[in-house]
């Protein structure tokens, strides 16, 4: 249900560069950081992805990146409305995940809720990690950057981390989001797998698998499971979009971008959808190479980063169980003694070993619907020739529904990497 488009505010402005570079004018901090006067100003809108407006702004001392929302989802236009709202929530997220790893997300100089608009640092020197991959570029402090910034922000946010009151109040402060949740709850668990109007492939060349995939009765019923822990689970602040599509990255620095859908969810969302992203681009390649098998030594780094990231995730995450707990989850004074430290490792193991197995069903589902649902990703949809883009969709696909079904029972990241490079062979 989409419901109607909202009024905006008393006082909100659709912008456009001139527009913007008055209103900057007016804000004399950001005036400053820029640098010369107005009119020394560049303004450009770059906006590409399907929700926001964004715009660049470069003056003579420095740089600024500006994110509106509109009252719509601009992929598809007033259509589909979409509460201004989100911009609100995506302040939140943006502030709680710089307390905890300041140098992994932009630097919030200024926030407008009149404007829906937050203006951040801009992030020049970067580039968005998808196209960088689609080029074949590596990163080689990406998988520490990545584990870091999930460890920290998915603990702390945490009952491990929390008082059971403060993290109600928490799961309070963002229940607003809800029409954003919406379109994870539809686009990633239920479009799919059905007659969903705004799902699209690569027809005709994929219609027999979307066709399986819709008639698949042991898929629908682990992504309906996956769902409802989606829907019910409050385990940490995810930031709900966490694919290589928001992250800026250069050889030095990772900075993630975005977290407009945030939540209180599974943490294995988050987890799952970075390796679920990686793995999309590990398939695209083949579509990318002037000859077959060029960019296997490629294809094989990113294996390796799936690998690096999740065993350093993991450590860090340990390590913040152990030197960070402040929390009402598993209170430590009730397993002091030597049975009780015994158990308490079992514990957490076996807490781990649930988050993996969350982290392989929602990588799978996020597989899934980019290939057949409505928003795909740049690097299958840049592969020209649609038969050899099918066939990376199709590796693919055969891999997340793999991941789906046996998320209880693949064991390591290690595991992952060899069906990976199975599916190659098909």
């Amino acid at each position: 249900m989409r419901g109607k488009l909202e009024t905006p505010p008393a006082g909100y402005v659709a912008h456009k560069p001139d527009s913007l570079r008055t209103y900057l004018a007016t804000k004399p901090r950001l005036a400053l950081h820029l640098g010369g006067k107005p009119d020394d100003w560049t303004v450009e809108e770059v906006g590409d992805g399907n929700l926001n407006l964004v715009f660049l702004v470069h003056g003579p001392k420095g740089a600024l990146c500006a994110k509106q929302a509109l009252p719509y989802v601009r992929l598809v236009g007033e259509s589909w409305p979409l509460p201004l709202s989100r911009a609100h929530f995506e302040h939140i997220a943006l502030v709680e995940e710089a307390k905890h790893a300041p140098d992994l997300v932009p630097r919030v100089r200024h926030y407008d809720p009149i404007a829906s608009m937050t203006i951040m640092d801009c992030l020049d020197g970067h580039i968005i990690m998808r196209k960088g991959m689609i080029a074949g570029r590596r990163y080689p402090l990406f998988a520490t950057h990545i584990a870091r910034f999930m460890a920290e922000t998915l603990f702390r946010t945490s009952d491990l981390a929390l008082t059971a009151a403060e993290k109600k109040r928490r799961v309070a402060e963002l229940s607003g989001n809800v029409m954003l949740w919406k379109i994870t709850e539809d686009l990633i668990f239920t479009d799919p797998y059905c007659e969903a109007e705004l799902n699209r492939w690569t027809a005709p060349q994929i219609d027999p698998d979307a066709q399986a995939i819709r008639g698949d009765m042991k898929l629908k019923i682990a992504i309906s499971e996956l769902k409802e822990r989606f829907l019910s689970e409050t385990q940490a602040m995810i930031h709900g979009d966490l694919h290589t599509g928001s992250i800026m990255i250069n050889a030095e620095s990772t900075k993630m971008i975005d977290p407009e859908f945030v939540m209180y969810g599974p943490m294995g969302f988050d987890t799952g959808a970075v390796i679920g992203n990686l793995l999309l681009s590990y398939f695209s390649q083949d579509g990318h190479a002037k000859e077959p098998g060029a960019r296997r030594d490629y294809q094989d780094w990113i294996l390796a980063q799936i690998e690096a990231a999740w065993t350093e995730f993991e450590q860090r995450f340990l390590a913040l169980w152990e030197t960070a707990h402040a929390g009402d989850a598993y209170p430590k004074h009730l397993f002091a003694d030597d049975a009780g430290k015994k158990a308490y490792a079992e514990i957490q193991r076996a807490y781990m070993r649930r988050l993996f197995a969350d982290t392989l069903g929602f990588g799978g589902a996020k597989m899934i619907r980019r290939i057949l649902g409505l928003a795909h990703v740049l690097d299958l949809e840049s592969i020209a020739d649609p038969d050899a883009r099918a066939q990376c969709e199709r590796r693919a696909l055969n891999l997340a529904r793999q991941l789906i079904l046996e998320r209880q029972k693949i064991a390591s990241t290690a595991e992952v990497a060899d069906a990976a490079r199975e599916m190659l062979k098909k």
